[in-house]
């Protein structure tokens, strides 16, 4: 049986994602495209999701924003000087 959370599987560049409480089950498919082939394998899902949200927030639709909202989900761009940590290798 699959536990609650979140489940990352996938090691041949594509990824799964499961994601799954007691009220809500599903699955995010992430796999190598035309935005992402910058990232090694093994970070091309966060890079593919960190750019879905940075796209999305950036496309200032009042839509989308509420349905964030709705959902308590917020996402802000961190820039590599302001990480705190130095540039990664895998990305």
């Amino acid at each position: 049986m699959e536990e609650n959370g979140l489940n990352i599987r996938g090691n041949d560049g594509s990824k799964r994602i499961n994601i799954k409480c007691e009220h809500q089950n599903g699955v995010l498919y992430v796999v190598p495209s035309e935005a992402n082939w910058v990232c090694s394998e093994s970070l091309l899902h966060a890079h593919s999701i960190a750019g879905f949200f940075s796209d999305i927030t950036n496309l200032d639709d009042e839509s989308l924003q509420k349905i964030m909202q709705k959902w308590g989900i917020y996402y802000r761009t961190i820039t590599g000087e302001n990480s705190g940590q130095g540039d990664s290798e895998d990305c």
